[in-house]
């Protein structure tokens, strides 16, 4: 089953008002090509799901500084200005979640779980319109699955059914939202025939993956500039 497809095709699954979740971490591991493409198709009022809100013309980031989201589950924002100026302003909705919390959130979304147990917070703001729920005499929050409606993860190759190698760190939470996506796209570096990949080097199954995209690449100085 080969499950390339051209990335025009691919975004066409992501919809204004779609929830949209992402790989990466401060921009390391967002699939660029993905993004660009978001933002020249217009999309807007999304729903993004991730570990941060990435820099103001980095990865993810992108899509907050143009405006097109209108809700962020993260672990931060601090490294977006305009992610926090938009959420003072009251025009991006911000949940926060402990970086260990949320990856364990969309771990559990991935897996068809029905939440998690954790005790990070149970006296603070986090815990507030949360479940409480007692075992073996300790409490615990009760921390509710993260799924979405897309994933899209960036990976260094793939082959044409869509296993996954990544490369070093930029693999990062890609393999755990790759698993929480109704769909899930993957933009690689490479993409190979079936067999070719090496089994012991795969992390993320084909099974997981229903599109694959080349990659594009981006231009860091540009980004950074």
């Amino acid at each position: 089953m080969i499950k390339v497809r051209a990335i025009e095709e691919a975004v066409k699954h992501i919809h204004s008002g779609s929830s949209l979740m992402f790989g990466g971490f401060g921009g390391i591991g967002n699939p660029p090509t993905l993004i660009k493409a978001l933002l020249n198709n217009g999309v807007k009022d999304l729903t993004l799901i991730g570990n941060d809100a990435g820099f103001p013309n980095v990865g993810i980031g992108q899509l907050i500084t143009a405006g097109r989201a209108k809700k962020l589950i993260a672990s931060h924002i601090g490294s977006n200005p305009n992610a926090g100026k938009q959420m003072h302003e009251g025009t991006l909705e911000v949940e926060f979640s402990p970086q260990g919390t949320l990856v364990e959130r969309i771990r559990a979304g991935g897996s068809g779980l029905g939440g998690i147990l954790v005790d990070v917070g149970i006296d603070g703001l986090v815990a507030e319109n949360k479940q409480k729920i007692a075992v073996n005499g300790k409490t615990y929050l009760l921390e509710t699955p993260l799924t979405a409606e897309v994933a899209i993860v960036f990976a260094k190759k793939a082959d044409t059914y869509g296993n996954l190698i990544f490369d070093k760190s930029a693999r990062n939470t890609n393999p755990l939202v790759a698993m929480a996506g109704d769909i899930t796209i993957a933009e690689v570096e490479e993409i190979v025939p079936v067999g070719e990949l090496n089994p012991e080097e795969i992390i993320t199954p084909g099974a997981f993956v229903d599109i694959v995209v080349k990659s594009e690449g981006v231009n860091w100085k540009w980004v950074w500039e």
